[in-house]
């Protein structure tokens, strides 16, 4: 296979997986859910938490970043945070563990009405399983990103959205488009001046 049909093969199959997506009624209302639920979230005070592991970490990072900075134009910050920082993961890991890392950081920051997002494409990261277990304890509303089948975290989440991919390559492509849609959403409810 030459380079040129390497790059047109990659690009038909994100498309197959996008329009898959975008035909599942049920993807769709999932997606509806986890707008209005952040939505919620950030109109009665709360924050909202991401985590994952490798890519699925720099897409946590990604929707935190956006919402504490800015994602088109100008607005109020949005309180968002990436779980995981380099000091807590080495530290937390070197006393308790590594699958210890998401959920110590929650416990200690996270508060009821918050939301807490984890990214995984197996459904199956110990570290955002432990996570969301404490979500729970603590009446924090969880949203599950994820591929494959769905794993564990597709029936401990509150919401889960499963993306119809098997490689972590074509999930983590729809996750980010999850990501960059639900801040616009957001956006467009509670700045509405920003997109007239």
């Amino acid at each position: 296979m030459d380079i040129k049909s390497v790059w047109d093969q990659s690009l038909k199959e994100a498309e197959q997986v996008l329009n898959t997506f975008r035909e599942d009624g049920g993807l769709l209302t999932a997606c509806e859910e986890f707008s209005k639920k952040m939505i919620e979230t950030y109109r009665s005070g709360g924050n909202v938490f991401s985590c994952g592991n490798g890519g699925s970490h720099c897409d946590a990072m990604h929707f935190a970043e956006e919402m504490t900075g800015r994602y088109r134009k100008d607005r109020k910050a949005l309180g968002a945070l990436a779980l995981g920082d380099p000091s807590h993961v080495t530290c937390v890991s070197n006393d308790y563990g590594f699958d210890q890392i998401f959920s110590r950081q929650l416990d200690g920051l996270g508060r009821k009405g918050d939301m807490l997002i984890g990214l995984s494409t197996s459904g199956n990261s110990q570290n955002v399983i432990n996570a969301f277990e404490i979500a729970k304890q603590k009446s924090i509303f969880t949203v599950a990103l994820l591929g494959k089948s769905g794993g564990k975290l597709k029936d401990l989440a509150d919401l889960a959205i499963v993306v119809p991919a098997q490689t972590s390559d074509r999930v983590q492509e729809i996750h980010i488009k999850l990501i960059h849609t639900v801040i616009e959403s957001v956006e467009r409810e509670l700045f509405p001046e920003n997109y007239q």
